[in-house]
């Protein structure tokens, strides 16, 4: 069962019964509840795809773990080809999709935990390369689906996790025995975590020796004891719990908190405890590979958006107009670069100690700082084309009532070659693209903040090599 079906995906989670609160509800069967199933339908898709002759192309390969072919999703990056082989995957999958498919987390995890175990035992002499290789086994030979835990709550943002007042505001180690440990916080921002069989938890942010308690990494079973997700927020859900009015109908995103409330892990799912110095690699590996990924995943999107923006003008009969497709090639100019920058970070990696390829880090935020800037203009452009009737259109309901119906859809009419229903379809999208908040937030803050992103390319890009071209051509001689 290396690569589970759409169904067999589906039966898996009946067999999960994930602790979880929805809207001020304890839900006994959150798979099933009109605020997550699109997002599980998403889920869904992608074992769909895989058994589709173009799909298996993108989303299958072969492990070198169990001799398989497995999900690309659950594979360890062991070449640039594989780097790039992602980005399209997520292309190839949003465009289908049009949202998150919520499982690139899990994946960038996997590999950024092997990198930063496999140093840690090299240093220390420890067995958490040699336990992660046997779950990451456990997750291929049964295709599950694994979110990562990485953003914690943080507290008072001006301390460290050792200084906070209350010790859970980063989550970490509360007691250890033979067995395990018991792990204590909370982590935000969890994309998915109710449509996955596991959660591989990362720390957030670089440790010194009095956090050493805070430096821990490990799997768990999303319906382990003490795991409780509560739904969050976000806008356009009041449609979903009516059924109506909805624009990207099938599928969806969502990000709850997920609570550990003294959650007993075993030592064989442990990965990291203690070895403070590795935290931080831990999580910058996560965010450059995370940064990696949405330069294909929101490609997609991006191509959803200029299709969008492209069927709106023809549509409301404007297809011709010169501005609009000036707009049209802007859009298509961010989109295409976002991309590009994701394809030469997979060139440009580098292998590690461990065998698994590093993203090359400037290429890779800059994709990200590209998205949370340029991405917010192409969804701009896209309302622009569209016009003002994204903003508020009657509802779905009174377009059905047999007493208003009809004017509504009189006046409602756009291009005469199109029905008003497809009009109102393709207005219910864009709508759905631009304005939910989930979507807008994660193209700025997703895979870490945009200062951590511009962070990260001023770490990792030599200024004083540019400095010494500049002198050089300048005849500045180095004193």
């Amino acid at each position: 069962m290396a690569v589970k079906t759409l169904q067999e995906y589906y039966e898996s989670l009946k067999e999960l019964h994930p602790t979880t609160y929805i809207l001020g509800e304890k839900v006994e069967s959150p798979h099933e509840h009109p605020l997550i199933k699109h997002m599980v339908a998403g889920v869904a898709k992608t074992y769909d795809l895989a058994h589709d002759s173009e799909g298996k192309k993108y989303l299958v390969a072969d492990s070198e773990l169990i001799g398989e072919e497995v999900s690309r999703f659950v594979k360890f990056y062991r070449s640039r080809d594989d780097l790039i082989a992602k980005v399209r995957m997520l292309k190839f999958l949003t465009q289908r999709i049009g949202t998150c498919v919520m499982r690139c987390t899990g994946m960038d995890a996997i590999n950024s935990v092997g990198v930063e175990a496999y140093n840690c035992d090299k240093k220390y002499g420890t067995t958490y390369y040699e336990r992660l290789l046997d779950f990451v086994k456990l997750v291929q030979e049964n295709d599950l689906v694994v979110f990562s835990g990485v953003t914690d709550v943080k507290g008072d943002r001006s301390l460290r996790p050792s200084e906070q007042k209350d010790p859970d505001m980063y989550l970490h180690v509360v007691d250890r025995n033979d067995d395990g440990i018991v792990v204590r916080g909370a982590k935000v921002h969890q994309t998915g975590s109710l449509c996955a069989h596991w959660g591989l938890i990362v720390p957030t942010r670089e440790m010194r020796e009095p956090d050493k308690d805070y430096a821990t990494c490990f799997a768990v079973p999303v319906d382990a004891e003490g795991v409780i997700h509560v739904y969050g927020r976000g806008t356009l859900e009041a449609r979903a719990l009516g059924d109506c009015d909805l624009g990207n109908v099938a599928y969806g995103k969502f990000a709850p908190m997920v609570i550990f409330n003294d959650v007993f892990v075993p030592w064989e799912r442990v990965f990291l405890c203690g070895e403070y110095e590795f935290a931080g690699p831990m999580v910058r590996n996560f965010g450059n590979y995370h940064r990696h990924s949405h330069g294909g995943c929101k490609c997609g999107v991006g191509d959803v958006l200029i299709g969008a923006a492209a069927a709106a003008a023809e549509y409301n009969g404007l297809s011709r107009v010169s501005h609009i497709n000036s707009k049209l090639a802007e859009m298509i100019k961010t989109v295409e670069a976002i991309y590009g920058c994701s394809i030469a970070a997979s060139v440009e990696a580098v292998s590690t100690e461990s065998g698994i390829y590093m993203v090359d880090p400037v290429l890779s935020n800059t994709s990200k700082l590209y998205e949370g800037k340029e991405l917010q203009e192409a969804i701009r452009l896209m309302i622009e084309i569209a016009g003002g009737m994204v903003a508020d259109l009657p509802s779905d309901k009174d377009i059905e009532d047999p007493e208003i119906g009809p004017l509504l859809r009189k006046y409602l009419k756009g291009a005469e070659h199109v029905s008003v229903e497809d009009r109102v379809r393709l207005f219910r999208l864009i709508e759905k693209l631009a304005f939910e908040s989930r979507d807008i937030v994660s193209n700025i803050h997703g895979a870490g903040s945009p200062e951590t992103h511009r962070m990260t390319v001023l770490r990792n890009a030599d200024i004083d090599a540019k400095k010494k071209l500049a002198k050089n051509l300048a005849g500045i001689k180095e004193r």
